[in-house]
């Protein structure tokens, strides 16, 4: 999941500079420092987390169920 995160951040952040082209131009100093606030960040950090882990637990219940199915599966094929 991690390298599918840093996939979505590398597009975001080619995405943000091929948009800056557009629209009218406006020239800033190079000090410029941007101000976020640390909730949001924090929030959306959370967000991605719980879901990254609720995922997480959704694979693995599937992987036991797959196991189940194999274990059911052997034993069926050594009755035969």
């Amino acid at each position: 999941m991690k390298k599918v995160l840093f996939v979505f951040v590398i597009a975001a952040a080619f995405t943000a500079c091929n948009n800056s082209g557009k629209g009218t131009e406006t020239k800033t100093d190079s000090t410029t420092v941007v101000k976020v606030d640390s909730t949001v960040v924090t929030t959306a950090v959370d967000s991605a987390s719980k879901k990254m882990d609720s995922a997480a637990m959704k694979m693995d219940t599937a992987a036991k169920k797959m196991d189940t199915a194999a274990k059911k599966m052997v034993k069926a094929a050594k009755k035969m």
